[in-house]
Order: structure tokens, then sequence, then C-alpha cells
């Protein structure tokens, strides 16, 4: 498999060490020292040999020898990933054979239908050497324009604002709350209700707290007091940390030490701090991948897509509607998936191999939040097994 990191500009460090990898950072918080590393019995590398790529450049560790190399777009880095993909399988035939996934969460909505055509339509015109795609699976992934327009039915099904308000922007706004007419000062009046009734809601997930985004300063680092009130307020899955921002700390620790970089053969001077998710002179010229998917079904590749159902980034909702659009068949209709007889999560499947599948209490990044059941859901589908 291929794994793309949401972002742009989100390093595949992020995901191989909070999502899917074999190794994560214990979940403490940062005492001066170098972050200690635990194996994650969840790893997707249990199921999947898994490549990890640092893309589009500029991303983690990768770099630009000029300025005008380090601009790019989504239809530059898709190129990028399969010219990557196409050198790597030269170097490593044994590899040829095995059938291929490329798989992203979030942004990687845009990139990863494209990288998935491209190879496709590079066998089909026998470019060598043949690379044996057999599809793609993506998580709350961004997929077209307008998509936030769901953010409010979503927030009003979980009970975030009143049936009134949801009423009014109904009735005011007609779908619309994204590009609203300045003239509708009653849909305008509704969006900045909204706006104001969310503003304490973390968008990754809606259960956790909002805390403020990290950027490491020297004295943040240090004797930070706990109290029995911040003990309420920890993370999902992440006892004894106040804020998940306080374990994503560590990839930076960790990433800029120089031991470190010396064992990942990083070259001296080519990149300063490591950023988890860096600002990137990034052009994003295809803004609806759904074409994509459609041509890619029609083809025959497999798709997995899943939504962590409290996303409120790219809601379930939005990856529901998209999905609908396509008009396929339902195969296998709405029902429930299990992990140890407990509810994981609801799916659904379609004619031309597509599943959906939420992520029953999972975020943005649903591996990252409900590992257990996500592994779960990866081995069944990769063995074509039904959730």
């Amino acid at each position: 498999m291929l794994w793309i990191t949401g972002g742009p500009g989100c390093s595949a460090l992020s995901g191989l060490i909070y999502e899917i990898g074999p190794i994560t950072f214990e979940a403490v918080e940062y005492n001066g020292s170098l972050p200690t590393m635990l194996l994650n019995p969840y790893s997707w590398t249990k199921v999947a040999s898994i490549i990890f790529i640092d893309l589009p450049v500029g991303t983690g560790f990768s770099y630009a020898k000029t300025p005008a190399a380090l601009q790019s777009s989504d239809l530059q880095a898709s190129d990028h990933a399969y010219q990557f993909l196409r050198k790597w399988f030269v170097d490593h035939p044994a590899f040829l054979k095995n059938p291929l996934y490329i798989g992203g969460d979030s942004y990687s909505g845009m990139v990863v239908p494209i990288i998935s055509q491209i190879i496709a339509s590079k066998n089909e015109m026998e470019i060598k050497p043949f690379i044996n795609l057999k599809g793609y699976l993506l998580g709350n992934p961004s997929t077209f324009e307008g998509e936030n327009n769901y953010e409010i039915p979503y927030a009003h099904g979980m009970g975030l604002i009143s049936d009134e308000l949801y009423e009014s922007l109904n009735t005011n706004c007609k779908g619309e709350y994204l590009n609203i007419n300045p003239s509708n000062s009653l849909c305008l009046q509704d969006v900045q209700t909204f706006k104001e009734l969310l503003k304490g809601i973390n968008k990754p997930h809606i259960l956790e707290p909002k805390c403020k985004r990290f950027s490491p300063r020297p004295h943040q680092l240090f004797g930070e007091r706990r109290s029995l009130d911040e003990k309420l307020h920890e993370p999902n899955n992440l006892p004894g940390l106040k804020c998940r921002n306080n374990w994503y700390k560590h990839s930076y620790h960790w990433a800029d030490d120089d031991q470190v970089r010396d064992a990942l053969n990083i070259r001296k001077g080519t990149i300063g701090k490591w950023e988890r998710c860096a600002t990137l002179q990034f052009q994003k010229m295809v803004t609806n991948s759904i074409p994509y998917h459609e041509n890619l079904s029609s083809k025959g590749y497999r798709s997995l897509i899943y939504s962590g159902d409290h996303d409120k980034v790219v809601t379930f909702r939005s990856t529901q509607a998209w999905i609908k659009s396509l008009n396929y068949s339902i195969v296998d209709d709405w029902r429930a998936w299990t992990v140890d007889n407990q509810v994981a999560g609801y799916t659904r499947s379609y004619s031309n191999q597509i599943t959906f599948a939420t992520v029953k209490g999972a975020g943005h990044t649903a591996p990252e939040y409900k590992p257990r059941e996500c592994l779960a859901m990866l081995t069944r589908w990769m063995s074509y097994q039904p959730l």
C-alpha cells in the first residue's frame, strides 16, 4: 500500500506514528528527554506492506533545491507519486505481483483518486512495469467543493444546535451556507449564530477538548502543571494527556534530534525545523474528485471509504452525499459492523465494489482514535470479507 497523509503538507511521519504505523509515541507529557517509542499493536502493517511517502515536495523531510521546485500542485504531486512508485518497483521487482492499494485521509481524498487513475491509465497504455493496482481506500476524504454545507445538518444531528435554528437556516439559506448572497441578511445572521455556538467545539473530534494549536517554544515545554479538572477533559484513548496536541509535540522533538536525523540519513542542511503539517506553495487545481471515483469504479477497482462519525472537518454526511450521487445500486444495505460483539460502526456496500463505513466514536483520522476497530475493518476488506 502507498499511504498519503492528509494535508497537503502533513508529513508521512505523522501517519506512520499517530495513525497506522508499527510504532507510536508514549502518550505522556513531554519531559525534556527524547520521546519514548512504543510498538503499535494495531498497526496496519500487520495486514499490508506500506510505503509512507512525504508528498508533495516540502512535506516532512522532503525538500527542493530551487525555489521554483518548491511550487507544486495536486496534479503534479500525483504524477510525482506515480513516478516514485514506478522507480520503486523497478528497484524492487519482487513486489510487482503483490496487489497494490493507494490510501490516505483528509485532503488525500483529492490526490489518491488521481494517483490511482494515473496508474490505471499507464497500465492500459502498457507502460512498464505493470503495477498491480487493485483499488484504494480513503478516510474522511475531502472530495468536492461545497462539502462544508453538510456541517450544519451534521451539527443538528449531533445535538449541537437547536431544532429552531436548524429550521431557520434551512428556510433562510436553502442549503447554501458557504456562498451566501450578501443581501440575504437572515441567512447571514443564522450562519453567524451557528458559528458562535460551535466556536468552542474541536473540529477533528467534537467530543475532545479544544486546545491551542501547537507551535513549540522552549518555555512551553516544561513544568506544565496538571489539575484534577484537566484529567476530566482528557482526549479520547489518550489517558494522562490534557490535549492530543501534547502527544503531537513529541514528533517535533524526535524529528529535530540530531541522532534521529543521522539514523534516518536526512541530508544535513536540507531542511530546518521539521513540521508535522507544513504550509506549502501548493496549487489546488482539482476541486472535485468524484469523476475520478466514477471512472475507477466503472473499471472494477475496489474502494473503501470510511468516516470517523465524530469528525466535523469532513463529515460523514458529505461523504454519504457524494457516494449517493454516483447512483450505484445497493448490494448490502445499511447495517452494523462489529468488533468483539460490539458495534464498531455502520456500513453499506454498493455495486462497482464501493464500500462505505462509519467508525463509531472516531474523529478525522479514524485509526488514531479507534485503532483496534480500524485494523479489523482493514483486515476484513483486504480479505474480501464483509465488514
